[in-house]
């Protein structure tokens, strides 16, 4: 569904600091498949930045700073990335020797907005920088 004020479009980008850039380029296009569509340095600081897609156009955006130290519990909570082969995602992840944090697990959403039962299936990881990434696998959402 269009969004009556935004338009068509929904998600295009979270961005994450990251410590070892190297480490988090490869993890995401190595081990996750997604590919870069650009790249720049940071004005402010001439530290790198790129824009990865994740899949149809939806991206994730790192910024390298290998001062960062992330706080223990940021406001971004984790970001969910959407896959149709999320056990095939989990062992990739887990080769990858990444932290898989839920492992990956069927689960009924009981919804409160009379939308019935939602099955998905999901697991969470962290990422290169900390970060918390669910990989969420379903059809109704």
């Amino acid at each position: 569904m269009t969004n009556p004020i935004l338009g068509p479009g929904g998600f295009h980008h979270v961005c994450v600091k990251t410590r070892d850039w190297d480490r988090s380029i490869s993890f995401y296009r190595d081990v996750l498949g997604c590919t870069e569509k650009i790249a720049w340095n940071l004005r402010a600081t001439g530290r790198r930045a790129v824009m990865l897609d994740t899949g149809d156009g939806n991206y994730l955006e790192l910024f390298d700073d290998p001062d960062y130290v992330p706080a223990p519990h940021g406001s971004v909570v984790h970001f969910a990335l959407r896959t149709t082969r999320l056990d095939d995602v989990a062992a990739r992840v887990r080769a990858a020797g990444a932290r898989i944090t839920v492992e990956p697990q069927d689960v009924a959403i009981a919804t409160t907005n009379g939308a019935g039962t939602v099955p998905v299936r999901l697991f969470f990881c962290e990422g290169p920088s900390g970060e918390v990434l669910e990989f969420f696998q379903n059809t109704a959402t």
